[in-house]
This record gives structure tokens, C-alpha cells and sequence, in this order.
């Protein structure tokens, strides 16, 4: 069984144990989180619009952290303008304890 799931304006297909990275959520590590459910498959499919009713992902979070970082540079040509720029995104890891539906 595996769920189609949303969290920081994106979607993610999940299944029972599996640890993903989301955007930052405002729990503590050991917290556990409700994840609205898009789409649930198993024996058979139902499809939310956009939730499935009386579906629920539960996700425990296991860590926060910053990502790799990412070098931003602008140039323009002729008119001696360079920027530079690092960014680092930051995340909760979550994993998958439970999907009832």
C-alpha cells in the first residue's frame, strides 16, 4: 500500500517505513505528524479531490537539517555587475509509521 501525500506545495509518494525529507515543519524530533493524503493505492485506488476523506499518513520526525549548499551568481556582461550568492534549504526527516484509509 503506498500513499500520494503533500507538504510544502509539493507532492510525494510514500509507502510504510520509508524516511523522506520535507520542507521545514514546526515539530520536534520524536513528534508525530499528520500528512494530508492526495491519493491512496492498494488493493484498491481512491483519489481525493483533493483529499481522500478518512485517509491519514501518520510521519514521525526524526531530524531537522540544512541541505547541500547552492551557489547563486549573477553576471551581466560590459558593466562589471557580479553577484554572489550561497543558499542552504532547511528540512525536517520524517518517516512513515502508519497509512489507514
Amino acid at each position: 500500500m503506498f500513499a500520494i501525500v503533500q507538504s510544502g506545495g509539493k507532492q510525494y509518494r510514500v509507502a510504510k517505513g520509508d524516511v523522506l525529507r520535507l520542507e521545514l515543519l514546526a515539530a520536534e524530533p520524536g513528534d508525530m505528524v499528520d500528512l494530508p493524503v492526495m491519493m491512496l493505492a492498494g488493493d484498491e485506488v481512491k483519489v481525493g479531490m483533493p483529499l481522500v476523506e478518512g485517509a491519514s499518513v501518520k510521519a514521525e520526525v526524526v531530524s531537522h537539517g540544512r541541505g547541500d549548499k547552492i551557489h547563486v551568481y549573477k553576471f551581466k556582461a560590459k558593466s562589471n555587475y557580479r553577484r554572489k550568492n550561497g543558499h542552504r534549504q532547511p528540512y525536517t526527516e520524517v518517516r512513515i509509521k502508519e497509512i489507514a484509509g
